[in-house]
């Protein structure tokens, strides 16, 4: 059986307990700051986890390109520090979408915040009277700024590992026996 939506009926109708979801005004900007709080926590669990990776791999790669085997140490050093630095750009390529998926939800938690600190005006009050926020603390480019570094170092390391990866081929060509 199939159901007619009209105009009565509302997708979405504020029930007097969601009204009083959060009690006060402090709790909903309690909340959005824990909320904040988590996820620039996970961002920042998320960047050292990729930077340790990635330092792992660069002290193989360096490793790699010093083998001085007389045997096969040329195709060792152009083979094995190639796919290394293209296993730097793939991790660094996959690693972006979750930095940029916590960049996003902090920035939405930031405008709730920013929204409710300037429109409710027990809450306005509050904030500008009080010495423990500022401007500076809930405007957009301030938080921005403090994440830009994790929403750097992916893009930084897939130019990092390209410049490697074609070095590594420069060198082993140009140096080769012929």
């Amino acid at each position: 059986m199939t159901k007619i939506i009209t105009e009565e009926i509302r997708l979405h109708q504020e029930s007097p307990s969601d009204v009083f979801l959060f009690g006060t005004p402090k709790d909903r900007l309690d909340f959005y700051r824990r909320e904040i709080h988590y996820e620039t926590s996970l961002l920042s669990n998320r960047t050292n986890a990729y930077l340790t990776a990635q330092s792992f791999l660069v002290i193989a790669f360096a490793s790699s390109m010093a083998n001085l085997n007389p045997r096969w140490g040329e195709l060792f050093t152009l083979v094995v520090p190639t796919l290394m630095a293209i296993l730097g750009i793939f991790s660094s390529l996959h690693a972006w979408p979750g930095f940029r998926a916590s960049y996003v939800i902090i920035d939405h938690w930031h405008f709730k915040q920013s929204h409710l600190l300037r429109s409710d005006p027990v809450m306005g009050e509050a904030y500008d009277d009080s010495p423990l926020f500022n401007e500076k603390e809930s405007s957009q480019q301030g938080y921005r700024k403090s994440l830009m570094f994790s929403m750097r170092t992916p893009w930084l390391f897939v130019i990092f590992w390209a410049l490697l990866a074609g070095f590594c081929i420069y060198v082993q060509l140009t140096n080769s026996s012929p």
